[in-house]
């Protein structure tokens, strides 16, 4: 398992552009000891030409940094009506995908018609070589464990995923400790980690289709009283998983500075979690 960082911890809260230029962030990655970057479209995605991604992308190999996942449309992360469209037209992603030389796409599915289309868009995918995958994600077809199982039956394509999201599961009322790692074991494809701390008088709501409106508080990794870490590691290590964990909290960090300081102690929380080298 090694260390991955989101562009979202420099990302504004519109989603849709980064606070510093993709070209520092991967200097952040660096400085901050992390092995990877997971890129979304505020950093580069369908919206930007040829010539912006491969040159992004070009940098991004001279540091040395794999790119695990890409989110490569604004409307998936923003988890909105539109969110499921790429599945209709996947094309632009898996383009976006193999300009990073990246196997791994992030999706969104809001119902049920959308079952159909991820099936086709996973078989354009395997066609490339590349693998798509939807966040366990508040107002979508994975929210709950029992039905992420299902839909993954029905979707049946072996290019089709999802990304473990501890954070979300907890929102939606669910284990997402050691039981629940080992029976989604076969179909993780990426660890997305965040920490909120449930309140029903929280600053921060989220919609759920299974609880409806949920009020939490954004945490540190670190901070204790949300996401059991313990639980999360330890389901981990006994599923021998060996992907990439990556940093996906919603820091809107607007410096170089603060954005490497904050990697820096991402990095020492995941090293004291794991006591294991990272590649």
């Amino acid at each position: 398992m090694y260390l991955s960082v989101s562009v979202r911890i420099v990302e504004a809260t519109c989603k849709t552009k980064l606070n510093v230029p993709a070209e520092e962030f991967i200097e952040i990655v660096k400085q901050g000891g992390a092995s990877a970057i997971c890129m979304r479209a505020s950093g580069a995605g369908v919206e930007a030409s040829p010539e912006q991604l491969q040159t992004l992308a070009s940098k991004i190999a001279s540091a040395n940094l794999p790119v695990t996942m890409v989110t490569a449309d604004y409307d998936v992360p923003l988890n909105n009506a539109e969110g499921p469209n790429s599945l209709r037209n996947i094309r632009p992603s898996l383009d976006v995908a193999e300009a990073f030389d990246c196997d791994l796409i992030r999706v969104c599915m809001k119902n049920e018609t959308d079952i159909a289309f991820a099936r086709q868009a996973a078989e354009l995918a395997a066609e490339r070589g590349i693998r798509l995958a939807h966040q366990c994600h508040t107002s979508s077809l994975f929210e709950e464990v029992d039905q992420i199982l299902d839909v993954l039956k029905e979707i049946d394509r072996d290019n089709f995923g999802i990304i473990y999201e501890p954070a979300n599961l907890l929102l939606n009322g669910q284990d997402y400790g050691v039981e629940t790692l080992q029976r989604l074991a076969p179909h993780i494809m990426n660890v997305y980690v965040q920490n909120h701390r449930l309140d029903p008088k929280g600053p921060e709501v989220l919609d759920t289709y299974c609880r409806g409106p949920v009020r939490f508080h954004h945490l540190y990794l670190w901070e204790t009283g949300g996401v059991d870490f313990t639980q999360v590691f330890q389901g981990l290590r006994d599923i021998e998983y060996v992907g990439s964990f990556t940093i996906h909290q919603a820091q809107g960090i607007e410096t170089l500075e603060a954005a490497t300081e904050y990697v820096k102690k991402c990095r020492r929380f995941f090293r004291n979690q794991t006591g294991a080298c990272q590649r």
